[in-house]
């Protein structure tokens, strides 16, 4: 009877363990109990201690990270529950699966998908450094071996791949899973690169700091799950996801990350000097574009976007116009990606619906959570503004804006960094022009404050041909 006892004990343990493992998601929040959990069962370990036994229990070492740091015979067995031990090695290990799933990456709460290998390998570099300002190995441990890689991929398989940052979408926002890439294929994808970036902030933070009695669950909760209070990023600390892009630029000297890529693909011996300047060339200006002058754009895949309705009459690019909107209703800024991406299935659901639309018919829709929002964007015609939807992209600001403003923070992504990146890629001319919404039609659209503030931007005209 106590063996029959003990044996029921056991198939009962294996089973929670089973349905854990099987119900857990990949949420970063979910990846951050994980580490709180580990760090209960393991007191009195230190964040390095943690971070090495992280990777050592995911089983993660190359020979460029044996190079700068270490191998992992001093790294700490950490004691824990089989299934979390099993959750970290599928959630720390990255790979791509034959069926595109993109396997080692976490949904964060701003929305960004985040590969946790480069985060750790930052943070082990930043934790394990004695200096503050030069980190043995940082730099080539979060991003610049995946630049060169994919760099050289991609040069050698032109038709077949993309330079970087290939994105994809989740099976379920509320609930990820399965993270599957979508259009061609990169070596660092989107996922890697975020990664490589947040590898780099905390890497230098905890080499400035050291984060004295601070754990790892600690640091990465501040770090990626702050939630915005009504004042929005305006208010919020410096250290959070939200503001990465911000972080990143203020932290890099690009022209030496370029020079250090440089170097790289010099060390391969792959490449005369001239095609060597051709591939850093387009590859580095991609990336400065994407992960330092755009503004973070979540795509249509990413915020759960139903299937345009027939089929898209394309733009003819660059477009002159440039027409500022708010959305009214919703009414008020929404401060979560969950949050912002539920509006923009709403509001595409009633213009389709109700309004008889195609589509959402702004270009793009401006959240108050850091992001800017695909709507029918660079490339399809939109229906926002009535004989101009040709002619211009639709801009417009989750809320009302009668009698308020949105966000500093929020009216300086379009302002600024939405049009340099329109611009810079050829979507909208150097010398477009700027207007509201109720220049064009009988609106009160971007609402009256908000129409006065744009008064003031650059590029506002004030006739409408």
């Amino acid at each position: 009877m106590d063996c029959r006892l003990r044996l029921l004990v056991y198939w009962l343990v294996v089973l929670a363990s089973c349905r854990t493992d099987a119900t857990t998601t990949r949420h970063m929040q979910d990846f951050i109990k994980a580490v709180e959990s580990i760090e209960n069962e393991n007191p009195g370990l230190s964040m390095l201690e943690v971070v090495k036994g992280l990777r050592k229990t995911a089983g993660f070492q190359t020979n460029l990270i044996k190079n700068y740091l270490g191998d992992l015979n001093d790294a700490p067995d950490l004691a824990t529950n089989p299934s979390v031990a099993l959750y970290v090695r599928k959630v720390v290990h990255h790979k791509i699966s034959k069926l595109g799933e993109e396997e080692g990456v976490v949904l964060a709460l701003d929305g960004s998908n985040v590969a946790l290998a480069p985060v750790l390998l930052g943070l082990e570099a930043g934790l394990q450094s004695i200096t503050k300002n030069q980190i043995p190995g940082l730099y080539h441990l979060a991003l610049t071996e995946n630049l060169v890689a994919t760099f050289v991929h991609h040069s050698q398989n032109k038709q077949s791949s993309v330079s970087l940052g290939t994105q994809g979408f989740w099976d379920s926002i509320q609930s990820p899973k399965v993270y599957t890439l979508s259009g061609l294929p990169s070596l660092a994808t989107d996922a890697l690169i975020i990664g490589g970036i947040d590898g780099i902030i905390l890497g230098t933070e905890v080499a400035k700091s050291k984060n004295v009695g601070m754990s790892l669950s600690q640091l990465l909760k501040s770090y990626y799950s702050h939630q915005l209070d009504s004042a929005g990023l305006d208010a919020a600390p410096r250290l959070i996801s939200q503001k990465r892009r911000m972080n990143f630029k203020k932290l890099v000297s690009f022209s030496s990350l370029k020079n250090q890529v440089a170097r790289a693909l010099k060390d391969r011996r792959e490449f005369d000097r001239k095609t060597l300047e051709a591939v850093l060339h387009e590859g580095f200006e991609k990336f400065v574009h994407v992960y330092a002058v755009c503004p973070n754009i979540i795509t249509r895949s990413q915020w759960g976007a139903a299937a345009y309705v027939g089929s898209p009459t394309y733009l003819s690019l660059p477009v002159p116009y440039l027409f500022i909107h708010h959305t009214y209703e919703p009414s008020k800024p929404c401060t979560t990606f969950e949050q912002c991406a539920s509006h923009m299935r709403a509001m595409q659901k009633y213009h389709q619906e109700t309004n008889g639309w195609d589509d959402i018919g702004y270009s793009f829709v401006a959240g108050s959570d850091g992001n800017l929002y695909e709507g029918r964007g660079w490339n399809w015609v939109g229906a926002h503004t009535k004989g101009y939807n040709s002619k211009g992209y639709g801009v417009s600001f989750i809320g009302d804006y009668t009698t308020s403003l949105p966000f500093k923070s929020v009216m300086d992504m379009v302002r600024y960094d939405f049009t340099k990146c329109a611009v810079d890629a050829g979507g909208l001319q150097s010398s477009y022009s700027l207007y509201g919404h109720r220049q064009a039609v009988r609106t009160e659209c971007p609402g009256q404050t908000f129409y006065q503030e744009i008064q003031n931007w650059e590029h506002y005209e004030s006739y409408l041909p």
